[in-house]
Parts: C-alpha cells; structure tokens; sequence
C-alpha cells in the first residue's frame, strides 16, 4: 500500500466514523460523547478561522472570538427579540460576524506582525465591553437564553435541534460545508495568491497582487468560518454570552490551531479535538488539569512545530519520496 493511499483510507476512515457516531458512541463509552464530538465540531471552525489567517496569510488574530460571539449573538437575538425562524435567525447571525469582520477588517489588515494581533485583541475588547455595557439587550455576562424554533416541517412533522442525533448531524453538515469551501478556496488561484503574501508580502506585490485587498477578503472568510461557529454554538447550547467575545477564546482557538498544525486543512479539528479530549478526561478527576494540557501544547510546539498534521505530512512526505538510490538504479 502506497503512503497516498493509505492516507486516503484514514481519511475514510475519519469520516465514517464521523458518519456513524451517533450508533458507534453509545457501544463503546457514554451517550455524552456524542455531545463533546459535536462541540468539538463546532470549535474547529473557530479554530480554521484562526488557521486560514495564520497558517495561509501569516497573520496572527487574537479577534476572532469577536465574530464568534457576533454569530452568537446575532442568532439569539433573531430568535428571541427580532421573532425570526430557524434559517433568517441562522443567516442573520452569520451575516452580522461577516459585516463586523469586513469593518475590523478595513483597519486591521493594513497592519502585520505584532501590532495586527493587538489591533485585534483592541477590537475584541471594545465590543466585549459594549456587550457587557447592553445588557438590556445582549445579558452581559449572564448571557441570554432562548428556544429553539423546528429546523423544517415535513409533512406535517417538525424536525428541529431538540433531537440530539439530528442535531449531530447537522452540526456536522454545517462543519462539512465549511471545511469543504475551505478546501476549494485554498485549491484555487485566490488561495495561491494568499500564500504567496504569506511567503513574502513585498514579492507578492511586485508581481501585481493587491495585498490588501487579498488580506481583507482572507480576514472577512476567517471571520464567516468564526460566525458559522458562533451560530452552532448558540444553537447548540440554546444560549449566547458576551464571555465568549473575550480574547482569551481566541486564544486557545490560536493552541488548537498550532497543535493540529498551522496551514493544514485538518489541523484546526485534530488540534481542537485532542485538548477537548485531554479537559474532558482529566477535568472531573485532576482540578489542575489545564496545566497537563499547556503542557501537550508546549511539548508539540517543541517537537512538532508544524503541529500534528504537519508532522504527519512531513513523515509521510519523507517515505513517499523516491530515494537517490532507486533514481540511479
């Protein structure tokens, strides 16, 4: 079996247990885990926010927890103020992380290094603040609750978030979407051109591409993944708070990132879904858990500088490639 090969059949592997998770978890561990997989899910696409800015345009945000609460918040107040259905209260709240990320985005992107990831940090901290100083409207830190209106009605029949496997399934059809259009845009000459400013933004221009423009479209797509995540995690926890505005979310987003291996396209949900893993295991019986999990982080960042995924390519990189010897054989 050829290195592609078996990389192919761990990939279906991958997704066939994703596929198959609500019938495969309750045989082998507890109900709840079907759960944590879909929150792991959810917070992988904070996580590819990051990822997409870091690994592909080498900006580092400590903002995009920012448009993850916008798409929190935009879901629930839809639903709960506006009167909105399912989808209008879905596209509403994406709608509202997309627009915050395109005006961050204006001033942001013209900076780099450093001072991008604290023009960042500034923005998450002036909204966070507001939304805690609305709290008529948005609940501060208490947050607001709200109930859940049916997905679709099907002849006669309402399918809706309360079934936990539909659900599941759902959560894992929006990550699927997103991962995919990832994918494709990374495939293409726009995602060409972003790595390329990533390798030397100054090159990147002599050869005709805008680079601000280029950085703000990247920064306004990070901030579609972070508000796709922010609306499923309102809706899965039937609740949005101004806590998760606050840039220390982003910043384990930026750990999950880094673990699962900056400028990988799984990396974000190998990353996110280790540490998850590793708080849930340890959480109940170890009060100092997260020291054990800053410690997996500093170890891979040691060991593994492109993270997981990218020690993985790299390894499979190194055997798949023929040898000098076979060559002159």
């Amino acid at each position: 079996m050829t290195w592609s090969r078996l990389e192919r059949v761990l990939l279906a592997v991958f997704v066939l247990f994703l596929l198959t998770v609500p019938v495969v978890i309750p045989m082998i561990a507890s109900p709840f885990w079907i759960s944590i997989i879909s929150e792991i899910l959810i917070w992988s696409l904070l996580a590819a926010s990051v990822n997409l800015l870091l690994g592909y345009v080498g900006l580092l945000s400590f903002g995009q927890a920012l448009f993850f609460g916008m798409g929190m918040y935009g879901v629930a107040i839809g639903i709960s103020t506006l009167g909105l259905s399912f989808w209008p209260a879905f596209g509403f709240g994406v709608l509202l992380a997309v627009a915050m990320a395109a005006v961050t985005g204006i001033f942001a992107v013209r900076l780099t290094w450093h001072y991008f990831a604290i023009i960042t940090v500034v923005f998450s901290l002036i909204f966070y603040f507001l939304a805690m100083t609305l709290k008529p409207l948005t609940g501060g830190d208490d947050g607001m609750v709200f109930s859940l209106p049916p997905v679709f009605t099907w002849n006669g029949e309402e399918y809706g978030l309360s079934d936990p496997n539909f659900q599941y399934f759902f959560v894992l059809a929006c990550v699927a979407i997103c991962f995919y259009l990832k994918y494709r845009v990374l495939g293409s000459p726009l995602g060409r051109g972003l790595m390329a400013i990533r390798e030397n933004d100054t090159r990147a221009a002599l050869i005709g591409l805008d680079v601000y423009r280029l950085r703000l479209l990247a920064f306004i797509m990070a901030g579609f993944l972070a508000g796709v995540g922010g609306v499923l995690f309102a809706l899965f926890g039937r609740y949005a708070s101004a806590t998760y505005m606050f840039y220390h979310v982003s910043g384990e987003a930026v750990v999950w990132s880094i673990v699962g291996g900056a400028g990988t396209l799984f990396g974000p949900i190998v990353g996110t879904g280790l540490l998850i893993f590793v708080r849930e295991e340890l959480s109940s019986i170890w009060e100092h858990y997260l020291l054990l999990v800053g410690a997996v982080a500093i170890l891979v960042v040691i060991y593994a500088p492109k993270g997981i995924v990218g020690l993985w390519n790299g390894w499979v990189g190194a055997r798949a490639a023929p040898r000098p010897d076979a060559d002159r054989q």
